[in-house]
């Protein structure tokens, strides 16, 4: 009973500062504003921080932050800091910095390596007045983050059912990339018969969603479980667009963003998750304007919700199966036999990985095989060997998100070197990650397991030698395969289906017509932008660039159909 009690305790935020006038100043602030719903730890000796975190977890305590000081005699910050992953996965890291030291390049110098090899989630300026929201502001941002992958905190959507159901995982896996706050509960266990009794279901196999408003669906379809949270899952009345925006990428969003608030009535279709594959991303520490780095869901969710005040219709859970043109107008036929117009159309579509194409590792797709990053699977890979299949960034970012869990990552690549596909922050990261090893020139060729993947085959490509390994996952993000099989003739494609623009595009036919604009495909008034444009850069940030310069090249085009139209009539 008593340890129970402790488990309900709220959660530490830590604090270790060998200076006692700045401890006293930093627990002063935390308590005035977090005291009722965190305990505040301050210490002022850095070498009791091990033998603290090691109690806390032994009471079964959570810690959601925890903040050292640099300057510390005994053990430096960024050492603290580093073991906190051992015992506490999700805390957030903050290393204490004085406004006094900020110039100082030692400080600096701090700060670079801690952030290089991952020992921290960001810096944390010591307050020096009261209040002091700077420091606040820090703070609340690293709570909010921590509170999202909280597993006991209240959740919108609480998901039952097997662990290892390839379908459970599949719902997990869309509300996570869309950025709905959800907990899973196994249905084996106590309180997941708890809550189904209370719903009045019988034992069984199929997944069960809860609500947060009590509606209790059994298996629902990835339509039925987005209408629950409250997105638009068919058209409204308003069939007729300026643009239409094939995909909800961040090559799509930016085009929807810039589309709308420039004033063209604009509608996007989005199959499966907001964000494509970027929202998958645990953590991309690159991104223009987001220091601390941020999570490809977050990044989506931000983009959609900026589209959507700016009048941005969405249309999720739904694909374009036919696009074709009649008179001044691309006619855009969906998956639900609804069909929709616009003057002009952005595809921003993406790409999906590449299949292993192994008979005994497809069967267990979303039981231990996946394909893409899966942060709704990591914490339930705690202390088990995972490998990860993939050389690019999207790889790097996810075994760095397994490492705060697992016991041991692997990064599996068939080429010599990370250099040529990773970029350097990712690789002074995993080089200096304590449980991470990359093997090169290796592939998978086999695999299995009794309901779950239990053990993977290896091959060093340049002995040829095989290895059998234990593996509790395996994560693939290899090659890309672009989603351009339903698009008319019309639209010139490589030999691999990615989409030709602009000098690489050709229009038979086209007498004295201009030639295709930068993204402007082989069909005049359709763009094509991100992963899925041939000859693109794989980067969030160069779709996001494609987005925005497309609805520039949109504009031109609508104003020279307007011209045309005028001068002929």
């Amino acid at each position: 009973m008593q340890k129970d009690q402790l488990r309900r305790r709220n959660p530490v935020i830590l604090v270790i500062d060998e200076s006692r006038d700045a401890l006293e100043r930093i627990g002063a602030e935390l308590n005035r504003r977090y005291s009722d719903d965190y305990r505040i730890l301050c210490l002022p000796d850095p070498g009791d921080a091990g033998h603290r975190l090691q109690e806390l977890q032994e009471a079964g305590d959570d810690v959601a932050i925890v903040l050292a000081a640099d300057r510390a005699t005994q053990i430096r910050g960024a050492e603290i800091l580093a073991a906190v992953p051992e015992r506490f996965p999700r805390a957030k890291r903050g290393l204490l910095i004085d406004w006094g030291g900020w110039g100082d390049r030692e400080t600096a110098q701090a700060i670079f390596n801690a952030m290089a090899m991952g020992h921290m989630d960001y810096y944390v300026l010591k307050p020096w007045r009261s209040p002091d929201e700077y420091f606040h502001r820090t703070i609340s941002e690293f709570l909010h983050e921590w509170s999202r992958v909280d597993p006991k905190g209240t959740r919108e959507i609480t998901v039952i059912a097997k662990q290892w159901l390839p379908r459970a995982h599949e719902l997990r896996a869309l509300l996570s990339r869309n950025g709905v706050p959800h907990v899973f509960v196994d249905r084996d266990s106590a309180e997941g018969t708890r809550l189904l009794g209370k719903a009045g279901i019988a034992a069984g196999d199929d997944p069960v969603v809860i609500t947060f408003d009590g509606r209790v669906l059994v298996d629902p379809s990835n339509s039925e479980l987005a209408d629950a949270y409250g997105v638009t899952t068919s058209l409204g009345k308003e069939r007729d667009f300026d643009v239409i925006v094939v995909g909800a990428g961040p090559a799509g969003l930016s085009a929807a963003v810039y589309a709308s608030s420039e004033g063209l009535r604009t509608l996007v279709v989005e199959g499966e998750a907001i964000g494509g594959q970027a929202g998958s991303s645990s953590l991309i520490r690159n991104y223009l304007g987001f220091a601390r780095g941020v999570t490809g869901a977050e990044l989506a969710q931000r983009a959609y919700q900026q589209a959507w005040v700016f009048g941005t219709c969405f249309l999720l859970m739904k694909r374009v199966v036919e696009l074709r043109i009649e008179g001044d107008r691309h006619v855009l036929s969906i998956s639900d036999g609804t069909e929709a117009t616009a003057r002009g159309v952005i595809l921003a579509t993406g790409v999906s990985y590449a299949r292993l194409g192994i008979p005994a590792l497809e069967e267990l797709t979303g039981s231990g095989v996946f394909y893409g990053a899966s942060a709704a699977e990591a914490q339930q890979l705690a202390g088990q060997d995972v490998y990860v299949v993939g050389g690019g960034n999207s790889a790097g970012q996810a075994a760095m998100h397994l490492a705060r869990y697992a016991r041991r990552v692997t990064i599996v690549v068939r080429s010599d070197s990370l250099s040529a596909s990773m970029s350097q922050y990712l690789r002074n990261e995993i080089d200096a990650a304590a449980n991470i090893e990359v093997r090169m020139n290796t592939e998978v060729v086999d695999g299995g397991g009794v309901h779950r993947l239990e053990e993977i085959r290896l091959r060093d490509r340049t002995t040829g030698a095989d290895e059998s390994v234990e593996a509790a996952g395996l994560f693939v993000m290899i090659g890309a395969r672009p989603r351009t099989e339903w698009l008319p003739p019309a639209v010139q494609r490589d030999d691999r289906g990615f989409i030709l623009t602009g000098s690489d595009a050709r229009r038979e036919g086209s007498g004295s017509a201009p030639l295709p604009l930068m993204f402007e495909t082989s069909l005049p008034g359709v763009f094509a932008v991100g992963d899925v444009r041939h000859g693109s850069i794989k980067r969030v940030a160069s779709g996001v660039g494609e987005g925005s310069v497309a609805v520039q090249q949109l504009h031109l085009h609508l104003r020279r159909a307007e011209s045309r139209t005028a001068t002929s009539g």
